[in-house]
């Protein structure tokens, strides 16, 4: 039995069209469900420039200063791969970029972290594959705080379970802590990710392993992390699984909290980013790679919502910005890996979701 919804998505005088085709196989299984739009406008969204590579992960470093020098950073994955930085009209900003990485894979953005008593630097961190580390940088002027790169899952003899994939960072609201948790391309069936306590020595940055947790599938690999700073929670994407939900302070423990979005996704669950609205509600979006399109969830129920199809092919990662708005960006700025080494920048209206 097939059921077809259709509703319309104003936006800066054109119409979206989305279509819900929804074939339910039997009664007693949840609806698959799949979306459709009409070609977008060309007007209403900005490509980057092409890396030279395999582009991967964004992230948005908001300029409280001057809002128009905000920089979109995009991992290009190589062995000889870099981190390109772009203004928020799609160039690349030649002298913010990182070069000469070993398979950089994701990255995250942090803002006001302690160096020394009297110093606070916005961090940009990324994960190096190839060479079992994450590096870490300072915001905008791109200094490297981390003597050259910091190892990560020292304590395993597996070699594939060294190569560190995804990362995210969280800002404890409890005491300011920072921690930065990191996934790999392979690992066992519990406690796939770590958490790492960030410090500072000397003026340079350190790990200390804090925890190990999150279950896996054993079916694929998990990459996406997404950190949820003020309800506390970290998400990642187990990719054939559906989307894994935990505690981030580490003193609240190691079980998980909630898993959903099963059956959705059509091949992996990729990229995850956190829409905060008031009051803890908002949204979770999270790339339905194989399907070229983007799943959204609630955020304080994690309640499926619908299917948003915006024309960029198999995302791996998205973000997603409330501060960087302009005459362009009047909701806030989303931004999306396409599959043509480049990325997407979209206003966050695109979605709907008001």
């Amino acid at each position: 039995m097939k059921k077809c919804h259709q509703f319309s998505i104003s936006y800066r005088g054109w119409k979206i069209a989305v279509v819900y085709c929804c074939v339910l196989i039997f009664p007693s299984l949840l609806q698959s469900c799949t979306s459709q739009n009409q070609e977008l406008d060309s007007t209403s969204f900005i490509i980057s420039e092409k890396t030279a590579h395999d582009t991967d992960d964004p992230a948005i470093w908001y300029n409280e200063k001057d809002v128009s020098k905000s920089i979109v950073f995009g991992t290009d994955k190589n062995v000889k791969g870099a981190v390109y930085a772009f203004d928020l009209s799609g160039k690349i900003i030649e002298d913010k970029m990182i070069r000469d990485l070993a398979y950089p894979n994701n990255l995250d953005v942090e803002y006001a972290v302690s160096i020394d008593e009297n110093t606070k630097v916005d961090i940009l961190v990324i994960t190096e594959r190839d060479k079992h580390q994450i590096r870490i940088f300072s915001i905008p002027d791109m200094k490297p705080l981390d003597n050259g790169g910091l190892k990560v899952f020292e304590d395993t003899e597996r070699e594939s379970f060294k190569l560190p994939m995804g990362i995210g960072i969280y800002k404890s609201p409890k005491d300011g802590s920072v921690y930065i948790i990191v996934s790999r391309k392979n690992g066992p069936k519990n406690n796939y990710l770590y958490q790492y306590k960030l410090l500072s020595v000397a003026g340079k940055f350190e790990l200390y392993l804090i925890r190990k947790f999150g279950e896996f599938s054993e079916k694929k690999e998990i990459e996406s992390i997404a950190v949820d700073d003020e309800l506390g929670f970290i998400y990642y994407s187990d990719e054939t699984f559906g989307i894994r939900k935990y505690f981030a302070e580490p003193t609240l423990g190691n079980k998980e909290v909630f898993s959903f979005g099963k059956n959705r996704f059509k091949g992996d669950s990729e990229g995850i980013t956190i829409i905060p609205e008031a009051n803890g509600t908002g949204y979770i979006i999270v790339s339905n790679q194989q399907n070229n399109s983007f799943s959204i969830f609630t955020r304080d129920t994690n309640e499926y919502i619908k299917e948003v199809d915006l024309g960029i092919k198999e995302t791996d990662g998205c973000e997603f910005s409330n501060l960087v708005k302009n005459n362009m960006f009047t909701k806030g700025l989303f931004v999306a890996m396409n599959n043509e080494k480049n990325f997407y920048f979209f206003d966050f209206e695109i979605f709907g979701l008001e």
